[in-house]
């Protein structure tokens, strides 16, 4: 046989055995599902201890992946979490620090993420990626541009902004495909529609972003879960929520792609009324641990051991870090990355990656922690607690009307705050030891000034980067 032929005989053989035996997973690129409930506070699990709601799968997600105990997000509210997520960027640097809404005036309506943010999507669209979203967006919804599909993916399904803000119209791509929207069956069709991806991208490598309405309000689901859960409509709510969760972590094992996914899961902020901040102060719109400390999970099989706890400090934008390395992906130039890969919280007893981490209170910074310590640099808040007026009903104004939007009647009352009311009177610069008082009822300043001395210097260094509001004297800007 000629040299000619041996050669050609071996690369035939190899072709042959490359096609038996296919490259491992581990040398293929993974997957990335991101799973973002909607004002899901710290305690409404079941692995995070809620006594009622009933939660086997993302119970199961914890017992097969890692659990975070001190997650946070960088904002008690919506949008500016969300933008963070996206961008790895604290909401002032990414220019995300309120709600878009399309009937909160002129200046809701008009508010998006600005273009010159990049996003996750539009990274992992670059590198080849089918990239799909379902759910809630809230960075915009004034123009095509502003929508998910003008920001990096390929396909949309969803509201492009909460779901008690009219219109609540429900979007295919950037067309309006039911108004009004019956939401007692939107997680179930979120979840088709997210699983129906996985389908039809498994033989590529896809990024999902799944940002689940619920347990927003209003809440609203399906016959099959109301009112029977037990623990009310919320308890109903986080049933079917969880149910959906079920599904998209069947899909993925379903079709063998378990070993190069990554799935992870989490909330945009603390609860709403009903929920449970796991005995935390304040709630969703507070500055207290309440509004910012949140559910995290993380399952990867054969990179992400089962039952792994972390107890070190973590914020959402390190999703997006996380996002990027798992793909070995190149984050953005030319911009500050505040998102650290967290990879070796979920995998190991690493150390928290942030010297300390910052809480929004709209435009500017409210608060600093570290692992132990919460330093309330400006006065904390619990905005919503006003609302509760024994002996009176409050009426949501955005509330359930049968017309433009609907949902049950029965939504939870202020009286049902899911979090600690209690503890010192609020006021600037009260410090609080998270790690024997994580309800945040006792100021310890006095004791520890050398601890305030401390974080208060980390608060004005960031602080500093904070852009000077629209006609303001102020000379700092925001880093790019």
């Amino acid at each position: 046989m000629s040299g000619n032929r041996i050669i050609a005989a071996l690369l035939s053989a190899l072709l042959l055995v490359g096609l038996a035996f296919p490259l491992p997973a581990a040398e293929q690129r993974p997957n990335v599902i991101l799973i973002l409930a909607d004002d899901l506070g710290y305690g409404d699990l079941g692995c995070y201890g809620h006594p009622k709601f009933k939660t086997p799968n993302l119970d199961r997600m914890a017992a097969e992946g890692a659990r975070l105990t001190q997650f946070n997000t960088p904002a008690p509210f919506c949008a500016p979490t969300r933008a963070s997520l996206m961008t790895g960027r604290y909401p002032f640097r990414c220019g995300m620090t309120a709600n878009p809404a399309p009937d909160g005036g002129p200046i809701a309506d008009a508010t998006a993420l600005p273009a010159s943010e990049i996003t996750l999507a539009q990274l992992f669209k670059q590198a080849g990626y089918a990239t799909g979203m379902v759910g809630k967006w809230h960075l915009g919804h004034k123009t095509p541009a502003q929508m998910p599909t003008g920001r990096g993916f390929d396909e949309y399904l969803g509201i492009l902004y909460s779901n008690d803000m009219r219109p609540v119209q429900l979007m295919d791509g950037t067309n309006v495909t039911e108004y009004p929207l019956v939401q007692a069956t939107l997680t179930r069709r979120y979840t088709e529609r997210a699983v129906g991806f996985i389908e039809r991208n498994k033989a590529k490598p896809f990024f999902l972003y799944f940002a689940e309405t619920m347990p927003h309000k209003p809440l609203a689901t399906t016959e099959k879960f109301y009112k029977q859960s037990g623990a009310g409509l919320y308890g109903d709510v986080i049933a079917d929520l969880d149910a959906s969760v079920g599904e998209v972590l069947a899909k993925v094992k379903a079709l063998g792609l378990d070993e190069r996914t990554l799935i992870v899961f989490t909330s945009d902020n603390g609860p709403w009324f009903g929920g449970s901040t796991g005995g935390l102060r304040g709630m969703k719109g507070s500055t207290y641990e309440g509004g910012f400390r949140v559910p995290c999970l993380a399952r990867w099989s054969g990179k992400i051991p089962a039952g792994h706890v972390s107890h070190a400090p973590a914020v959402m934008m390190d999703l997006f870090a996380t996002a990027l390395k798992a793909a070995n992906l190149a984050p953005p130039a030319g911009r500050v990355i505040d998102g650290r890969d967290i990879l070796p919280l979920f995998t190991s007893a690493a150390p928290s990656p942030h010297e300390a981490i910052f809480g929004h209170q709209g435009p500017l910074l409210a608060s600093v922690r570290d692992a132990r310590w919460k330093l309330h640099a400006q006065p904390p808040r619990d905005p919503f607690l006003n609302l509760n007026r024994p002996g009176q009903r409050w009426t949501d104004p955005r509330g359930p009307d049968g017309v433009t939007i609907l949902a049950p009647y029965e939504q939870h009352q202020p009286s049902e705050h899911p979090g600690l009311r209690t503890g010192d009177a609020p006021a600037a610069m009260q410090l609080f030891d998270l790690q024997t008082d994580p309800g945040e009822q006792k100021d310890v300043a006095a004791q520890y000034p050398e601890v305030v001395a401390r974080l208060k210097a980390l608060y004005d260094e960031t602080s500093r980067h904070i852009p000077a509001p629209p006609g303001g004297t102020g000379k700092s800007k925001a880093t790019r």
